[in-house]
């Protein structure tokens, strides 16, 4: 056979995310040498020179912070299914199906990243593969740990690993709602302050600036 990398239980080897990755030149780097050029350019002076290279590191360090628009979409979408590919789950193993035969049917039920993640895990622990090495691959998903975790103390009762996981899902839907009354409320919170900043002058113009005049008026 001719040589080559080992074939996974994804399929044959491929050219991954990161090896692309390398190869685009890095934005967040550019605009942040940019943002420190930028600096020193307005300051004009050797001011600006000392405070140029500061400022493009910290710069770099804010931006890549931020979480790029679809790897949230795809987190949010891979939270929100997490409690129903729970249920399924469930359901499959109180049917009489294997863990594995149980993920890999809820991975083809399922659309998105999350059945992404359950199909390499139905197939890792189809050809063989621990709890540990096949679970992890639900790692970065919001609420999968304790899936994961209960897979670990269950990994040979599929029952137990059943009621778990009905159990997990009424958590995992009630975390949810809790996560989003507290947006909710957050967001009231935003919209209402800066209204309270617009009516802030004129309530000063007109509440506190008559009596102000008054006091002064009658002390002078």
């Amino acid at each position: 056979m001719p040589g080559g990398g080992p074939v996974s239980a994804d399929g044959p080897p491929a050219d991954s995310d990161g090896s692309r990755r390398g190869r685009r030149p890095d934005l967040i780097r550019l605009a942040s040498l940019l943002g420190g050029l930028a600096v020193a350019v307005v300051a004009g002076n050797w001011l600006g020179l000392l405070t140029a290279a500061p400022a493009a590191i910290l710069l770099d360090r804010l931006l890549r912070r931020i979480e790029p628009p679809a790897d949230r979409n795809r987190r949010l979408r891979e939270a929100a299914d997490l409690p129903l590919a729970a249920d399924l789950l469930a359901a499959a193993m109180r049917a009489g199906a294997p863990v594995d035969r149980s993920v890999l049917a809820v991975a083809e039920a399922l659309d998105g990243p999350l059945a992404a993640r359950l199909g390499r895990v139905g197939r890792t622990l189809l050809l063989g593969g621990g709890p540990e090495e096949a679970w992890s691959a639900l790692d970065g998903v919001p609420g999968a740990e304790r899936v994961a975790a209960a897979a670990y103390r269950s990994s040979n009762s599929g029952a137990a690993l059943a009621g778990a996981l009905t159990r997990l899902a009424d958590d995992l839907r009630a975390d949810r709602a809790t996560a989003a009354e507290a947006s909710a409320r957050r967001a009231g919170v935003l919209i209402v302050l800066p209204l309270g900043l617009c009516f802030l002058p004129a309530f000063i113009l007109a509440g506190l600036v008559p009596v102000i005049v008054a006091v002064l008026g009658d002390v002078l």
